[in-house]
């Protein structure tokens, strides 16, 4: 990248340069040789030269085109490399003809004010990788990771999909030029199926947007504020399920949602 070129305050771009936290970042991606790499938001390239060492098969993803061109012109006489000008928001892994049906993994420093949608555009792919290594804002970080008594709906709707822990922190210090929150890296290792049966994503996620509808009332009074009911509508069916109707929503397990969502919709299909 030309050094007259300054970051993008409107794309968020905040470039990695901490050598210690790609080595991180690289080692908990375990890279194999014949590992498909896809690299979400490779910037000037930070990370992007320990990942096409270590596999033979690497696409970036970058949606500055700027950028995207630089990449496209570094890499130009390695086939190994291939550049797409894409939004990782709302691509579909099915338009990346290198994938195909083969498993692959995904790391990126993804832009703050697009994490969130990336990391569920993936893990809801058709096709989804079989891990994830990410940098998120810290606060997002903490809220995907979360556990029963802190959860929020992303933390459920990234925990359906799968297991996360926590790599390292990132300060600010270690991005040109240095944001204002702290990062944190996570890994996410998909899960073989989601972590809840569902008939279909969309009913699972009509439930647990609405148990979310009011977060600081009861579970009950949530599902009633996002269904437009009374609380008592749902006290019996949260029985049934074996919770308690005056528990707080971020108090449930993945286990618990299973649970409600069986008994839920058990009982819309028989109403």
């Amino acid at each position: 990248m030309p050094a007259t070129r300054r970051p993008r305050k409107s794309l968020g771009q905040h470039f990695l340069r901490d050598r210690r936290i790609v080595h991180r970042i690289i080692d908990a991606a375990d890279i194999q040789p014949d590992d498909i790499i896809v690299e979400i938001g490779p910037g000037r390239g930070a990370l992007t030269k320990s990942i096409v060492e270590a596999a033979n098969s690497v696409i970036l993803i970058e949606f500055d085109e700027d950028l995207a061109a630089d990449l496209t012109e570094r890499y130009a006489d390695n086939p190994s490399v291939r550049v797409a000008h894409a939004d990782a928001r709302t691509l579909s892994t099915s338009d990346v003809p290198e994938i195909g049906d083969r498993p692959y993994k995904v790391i990126g420093n993804l832009p703050y004010y697009a994490a969130a949608p990336i990391v569920r555009n993936l893990l809801e792919q058709a096709h989804q990788p079989e891990l994830l290594i990410v940098m998120l804002q810290r606060e997002v970080a903490r809220e995907m990771i979360a556990q029963p008594g802190k959860m929020g709906l992303l933390s459920v709707a990234t925990q359906l999909y799968a297991e996360l822990r926590i790599v390292c922190q990132a300060p600010p210090r270690a991005f040109t030029p240095p944001p204002k929150v702290h990062s944190t890296v996570i890994k996410l290792n998909v899960r073989e199926r989601p972590a809840v049966e569902f008939e279909s994503v969309d009913s699972f996620f009509t439930l647990a947007r609405a148990g979310f509808a009011a977060p600081r009332k009861t579970l009950a009074g949530s599902l009633a504020v996002g269904f437009s009911k009374k609380p008592a509508d749902f006290a019996g069916l949260i029985e049934e399920a074996g919770l308690d109707p005056r528990q707080r929503p971020a108090t449930l397990s993945m286990d618990d949602w299973g649970a409600l969502y069986a008994r839920w919709h058990s009982a819309a299909a028989s109403a």
